[in-house]
């Protein structure tokens, strides 16, 4: 039993020694691969990337002993220059033949490495090139363990459209990087409508003055959130001088890309003091146990550097390329050479990796698990799906929130998406933010700034209807009044407005002081950048909105078609037999002697009073029968029936002649009008001459209609309209006048007994402030327009402008004649018919 065990330990020892030497032999058949390190020796961010790559490949193999490649890296100094980077890389291919590149640090670099990657064959990883130019490169052998810029811009469209801003400045540094994202952002921005009104460029190496100079010209501007794309370096610089200068009070906005937030630390304490309420984009790193215990080694080890996520793509690049190594194998790693007998350039005498092909298949498949997330090329790049929102305060960032590709912004990473509704507001979305200056509330993007040049505003010269815009000139001073309900409106809305605006009118004039056009011609001044707004009687039209924006309507309007009345009512020496048709006059007068008659029968036998001679007795018939007209016959009736019917009779006159009392009273005393047209079809159908608002947009509309030019005729003033009107079109003038509401109110209140609204045929939506097309004042101005119309100013307004010459006359608008088109009628036999029927049966009985 004894010798047994004896027998086992030795075998198991002789096998252990058997594995140790196999062990020993294939560690002596390992295959070191060169790889290349471009990089910018001596700088802070270099070294950085240096130790991580070092880490990377002593924790892979030490954790994959049985791997039979190992990583050999060769470092190449660019010297913080473009062409430094490719003569680094070319003598790496040359006297060391790596087979692939890590690096290089910046993108202007990484655009000529690319080249010479394509051209030899060998992979270029890089870990900190991010500008989407590369991308453009279409190079197979180019493979970016990093993210693109492009990527974070969906992130910054979000906050933007969060808040509501609407212009934005871009602040980038004048490069390849710089550059490089905004094709991209411009894009994304115009999605949802947001304009980009300046981009300020600042070179790398800007002198504080000129940098100084830059802003300026940013503060007198009236756009007030800023995304800045640059360097840490270069952004801590403005960051110093925008506080000095006043761009980091209350109301001003400024967005940082990862550019500057994934470097952070770097940055000074006076930077950072001044970048304080800053917002920013950030790679978004996730926690995760290897992580955690990379850092805590990284700061035993390297106490005074700071661990950057260029670092940690530097490290889990390094991976992918021993990974991709191992997988390729060790077969071919060698250069095709070119024709020595040939005459080629030095890049060409290089010749081609036939390592390159399989170690491209290799990289691309990839995927692990990596220090920065998962790793795993796409189209050659990593695909970034969650960014972090940071918010620069005190001595650092506080993050505030999170970007995800499939919730948008979110409080959480892991909470459920809210709704953009709304009643949604930022603070659904995001934490509590500290603004620029400690604003207390969200800055609303756009202000007119105090410093700037006031806003220069278009207004029209008129020579008629001077209630609505009024232009004089002092002949002392030669300066430009302004006034009228257009103008009274806009400074109401100008103070309602929740900051101040600064401006100015400029009437839209010849140096002769006559208009300088027609409203078109006065909107297409907005469009051509000569006014930066128009004030006055501008009508809102769909043809206009192509190329300016306008405010809400701040006043209703419309076109209404004004026609002559006329009376129906012909007074002449008859007019007293009007009230009564004839057919009533013949019935009352038969009536009259068949009743004088009727009792004159039953009288006659027995009352005195109507016996004696045949003359006497016809006479006391015609007698009777007027007197009882007055209700004062002399005779006296004595039998009950004649009694009864005279007193039926009786009631029959008096309802009779209060009737033609009150008919001939209305008659005489009151205007029966009626308007000589009724709509706008007949005047087309008649060929009428009609009349319009010169320089208005109705002589368009009346074209349109159907109306030929020759019929149609302009006019200036309500009086000039008047006389048309009055002269009609025998004479020279025009059957009826096409004017727009507020123009027709004001019309009306001179001329309402004579004239009339019949129809409004045309329908516009009203009159309007004009902007440019994406100016962030329309929508303040309409919201002003909104707190002034419900408010008690308006109705002061109104009633202050449109005051009519003759209180009779009503509103056409607010008052409209509810019975336009009643005529009178005549009293006929109808009306009395059953009264006349119970006299006769009277009679007969």
């Amino acid at each position: 039993m004894r010798n047994k065990r004896v027998f086992f330990f030795a075998l198991l020892f002789f096998i252990s020694v058997f594995f140790m030497e196999l062990g020993r032999g294939q560690n002596n058949r390992r295959t070191e691969v060169n790889v290349g390190a471009v990089t910018d020796v001596g700088t802070t961010y270099s070294e950085v990337a240096m130790l991580c790559i070092n880490l990377s490949l002593t924790d892979f193999y030490s954790t994959r002993p049985q791997f039979q490649t190992r990583l050999v890296v060769n470092v190449g100094d660019s010297r913080n220059d473009v062409v430094g980077a490719a003569a680094a890389a070319l003598e790496l291919i040359k006297n060391k033949q790596v087979k692939a590149i890590l690096g290089p640090w910046t993108s202007m670099q990484a655009h000529f490495l690319i080249e010479i990657g394509q051209k030899t064959q060998v992979p270029v990883v890089s870990y900190s090139a991010t500008s989407p130019f590369l991308t453009s490169l279409r190079s197979p052998y180019f493979f970016r363990a990093t993210f693109e810029d492009s990527s974070q811009v969906n992130a910054i469209k979000a906050i933007i459209k969060l808040f509501g801003w609407r212009e934005v400045v871009p602040v980038y540094i004048d490069n390849t990087f710089g550059e490089g994202i905004m094709p991209r952002l411009t894009d994304a921005l115009q999605e949802i409508n947001v304009r980009i009104p300046y981009r300020s460029v600042i070179a790398l190496n800007a002198t504080d003055d000129e940098i100084s100079v830059e802003l300026l010209q940013m503060m007198t501007m009236p756009t007030r959130v800023f995304i800045v794309h640059m360097y840490s370096s270069l952004a801590s610089r403005v960051f110093i001088k925008a506080k000095e200068i006043g761009l980091m009070r209350p109301g001003y906005v400024w967005i940082l890309t990862n550019g500057v937030t994934d470097d952070l630390s770097s940055i000074s304490d006076m930077g950072i003091e001044a970048m304080e309420g800053v917002l920013g984009v950030k790679t978004y790193i996730q926690k995760s146990k290897a992580l955690n215990q990379f850092k805590s080694r990284w700061r035993k080890r390297f106490p005074r550097k700071e661990l950057s996520v260029y670092g940690l793509w530097a490290y889990d690049a390094t991976t992918a390329l021993a990974i991709a190594i191992e997988e390729a194998g060790t077969n071919n790693l060698t250069f095709s050479n070119a024709d020595p007998r040939r005459n080629v350039s030095e890049l060409e005498a290089l010749g081609l990796s036939r390592y390159g092909p399989k170690l491209l298949q290799t990289l691309s498949e990839v995927k692990f698990k990596g220090l920065a997330g998962d790793f795993g090329f796409i189209n050659g790049q990593l695909q970034p799906s969650v960014f972090e929102i940071i918010n620069v305060v005190g001595n650092g960032e506080r993050s505030i929130g999170f970007w995800t590709e499939e919730n948008g912004i979110v409080k959480k990473i892991d909470q459920q998406p809210r709704s953009m509704s709304a009643l949604s507001t930022w603070k659904d979305h995001l934490k509590h933010i500290i603004w620029p200056g400690e604003a207390e509330s969200a800055p609303k993007g756009w202000e007119i700034p105090t410093n700037g040049k006031k806003l220069r505003i278009g207004v029209p010269k008129r020579t008629g209807y001077t209630d609505l815009v009024k232009v004089t000139r002092d002949p002392i001073t030669n300066s430009t009044l302004v006034t009228g309900f257009c103008i009274d409106f806009f400074e109401a809305v100008i103070r309602a407005m929740p900051y101040d605006v600064s401006y100015e009118f400029i009437p839209f004039e010849k140096r002769d002081g006559k208009a300088a056009g027609n409203y078109n011609d006065l909107v297409h001044q907005v469009f051509l950048g000569r006014y930066d707004a128009v004030v006055g009687d501008t009508t809102i039209l769909a043809n206009r909105s192509s190329y300016v924006d306008f405010t809400l309507p701040f006043i209703k309007s419309g076109v209404g078609l004004i026609v002559p009345m006329d009376d129906l009512v012909k007074r002449d020496h008859f007019s007293f037999l009007k009230p009564l048709s004839w057919r009533l006059w013949v019935t009352s007068f038969v009536f009259f002697f068949f009743i004088g008659f009727t009792v004159w029968v039953v009288e006659h036998r027995v009352n005195p009073e109507f016996q004696g001679p045949k003359r006497y007795q016809a006479s006391t018939i015609f007698w009777f029968a007027f007197s009882t007209m007055v209700f004062a016959p002399r005779e006296r009736v004595f039998t009950f029936g004649a009694r009864i019917l005279v007193i039926t009779w009786y009631f029959i006159v008096l309802v009779l002649t209060q009737s033609y009392t009150a008919s001939l009273a209305s008659l005489l005393t009151t205007q029966q009008l009626n308007p000589t047209i009724t709509s706008m079809s007949s005047l087309i159908e008649r060929g009428e001459r009609v009349g319009y608002q010169r320089t208005s947009f109705i002589f368009g509309k009346l074209k349109e209609a159907g109306f030929s030019p020759s019929t149609l005729v302009p006019f200036d003033t309500s009086e000039e309209c008047d006389e048309f009107l009055r002269n009609g079109p025998e004479n020279g003038g025009i059957s009826a006048a096409f004017l727009e509401i507020p123009y027709l109110r004001l019309f009306l209140g001179q001329y309402c007994n004579t004239y009339k609204m019949v129809e409004e045929p045309l329908n516009v939506d009203g009159f309007g402030f004009v902007f440019p097309i994406g100016s962030p004042l329309v929508a303040d101005v309409s919201r002003a327009i909104l707190k002034v119309a419900e408010s008690p100013k308006a109705m002061e307004l109104q009633r202050a402008w449109f005051k009519k010459k003759e209180e009779s006359c009503p509103d056409p608008v607010t008052s409209p004649d509810p019975n336009p088109y009643v005529t009178s009628r005549q009293l006929g036999v109808d009306s009395f018919r059953l009264l006349f029927i119970g006299v006769f049966v009277i009679c007969i009985i």
